[in-house]
């Protein structure tokens, strides 16, 4: 199952989210919440987050990228199981980190959803709009 889509819910007063009600299922078993790239939380189901563990385990130590990598994905790495109501729990260090508060935007991608600041989504996606916009494919290749 591929995450998609882009839903508004909002936080509550625990910092308890609503996980939109067509991911449920798929997370129902565990996740892990981590920080993300851009400033936004990425919610994994724990499975994928165990694969995506093995192939930074088997980057080089020796790569200063490598390290930086595991440290922010590990490091702020917080595992849990949806309550029976489909709410996760969100700590204060990563709502911090993500500038979240009440509203937030849940966005599906792919194998992952990403939890994003309203304004904070709406700045990158306004850019990644534009580039998105631009792309062009290369012609085929002429046999």
């Amino acid at each position: 199952m591929f995450f998609m889509g882009t839903f508004t819910p909002k936080l509550d007063e625990k910092g308890r989210l609503f996980l939109p009600a067509k991911f449920r299922e798929r997370l129902s078993e565990g996740v892990v919440v981590t920080q993300g790239q851009e400033n936004c939380l990425v919610v994994w189901p724990e499975d994928v987050f165990m694969e995506e563990a093995k192939r930074a385990q088997q980057t080089p130590l020796t790569s200063r990228g490598a390290r930086d990598y595991a440290r922010i994905l590990f490091g702020g790495a917080e595992p849990g199981v949806p309550d029976k109501q489909g709410r996760i729990g969100i700590s204060p260090l990563l709502r911090a980190y993500a500038g979240l508060t009440k509203d937030v935007v849940v966005i599906g991608v792919m194998d992952r959803i990403e939890i994003w600041d309203p304004e904070r989504w709406q700045d990158y996606s306004a850019v990644a709009q534009a580039k998105f916009a631009d792309l062009d494919e290369e012609p085929a290749a002429q046999s």
